[in-house]
């Protein structure tokens, strides 16, 4: 007896959940069938970015499910050393509804990864759906960053966001507990959070935003007036003074031979800018900094 998630046309489904991340870009072009895998069979993923997963929601997937069937396979990947059981890449939502529904077994593309490849089609799935509260979303990018050793970069260009709004939302990974929880359960903005993050007293400064009412205008006005924590940008403002710049450029241009830039951006970050002429140089380049 034909599973009644199967035969799907491909418009169809994309009409109905809209576009599936492109994950050949991540992971090469290889050839992956549909296929109906026992959920008995099927664990989480560990560094699923999200974490929270709203009970009506799942209930509502879990009705569409039983009168539709799964429009959409979930992404899988073998689990080392145990060929017969797979861990969720994408699609943990619609496996918990599909359970909740009574199914025995849902529709899955089976592919070979890294957990670099994992963690990448997680969070873009997750990312792209829009279905990641700030937390989750923030969280995600740190995983990112701290496992695959990634930079702020290197995530922009693989979610496809300004690396201004990732270093942004990434400062709400430093509040305490007791205020991301505010942030997860919708009592405070994801605005509202980032900018009190640079405050020693982030906690004090949330309950007074939620039972004052106030602004994110009038939230930056309370920072302002509280003490700010050693390592916000406030403790390191001052730019290096010109004439040392161009004194460390010299040095390195004189040690390398070649031209050197030094850029300081706001907050004491900044990068080196070394220039080479042709590929021979850069190899030379490459040689001396190696030493």
């Amino acid at each position: 007896m034909t599973s009644k998630f199967l035969g799907k046309g491909l418009a169809e489904l994309n009409k109905e959940m809209g576009q599936i991340p492109d994950i050949s870009v991540l992971t090469g072009l290889e050839r992956v069938v549909v296929k109906p895998i026992p959920l008995v069979q099927i664990s989480p993923n560990p560094d699923q970015p999200r974490k929270q997963f709203k009970e009506q929601e799942l209930k509502e997937l879990s009705e569409s499910i039983k009168d539709k069937g799964v429009l959409v396979p979930i992404i899988l990947r073998t689990v080392q050393n145990k060929p017969y059981l797979y861990e969720i890449v994408a699609g943990e939502r619609r496996f918990r509804a599909a359970q909740m529904a009574g199914l025995s077994e849902i529709p899955a593309l089976v592919k070979t990864l890294t957990n670099q490849n994992a963690m990448e089609i997680a969070l873009i799935e997750n990312v792209q759906r829009e279905n990641l509260n700030p937390i989750e979303e923030a969280e995600g990018y740190k995983n990112l960053m701290e496992k695959c050793e990634y930079s702020i970069n290197d995530v922009s260009k693989l979610i496809g966001k300004s690396e201004s709004y990732i270093r942004n939302l990434m400062r709400i990974n430093s509040l305490p507990e007791s205020v991301k929880e505010m942030v997860r359960s919708g009592e405070l903005s994801a605005s509202h959070a980032r900018t009190i993050a640079v405050s020693d007293d982030p906690e004090t400064l949330a309950h007074q935003i939620i039972n004052n009412g106030l602004s994110v205008a009038e939230a930056q006005k309370q920072v302002k007036k509280s003490e700010r924590k050693k390592t916000s940008r406030s403790f390191n403002t001052k730019t290096l003074d010109s004439v040392y710049v161009t004194k460390i450029e010299s040095r390195l241009s004189n040690i390398l031979e070649t031209n050197v830039k030094l850029r300081e951006r706001r907050g004491g970050a900044g990068e080196i800018i070394i220039s080479f002429a042709n590929r021979i140089q850069m190899e030379e380049l490459i040689n001396k900094l190696s030493k």
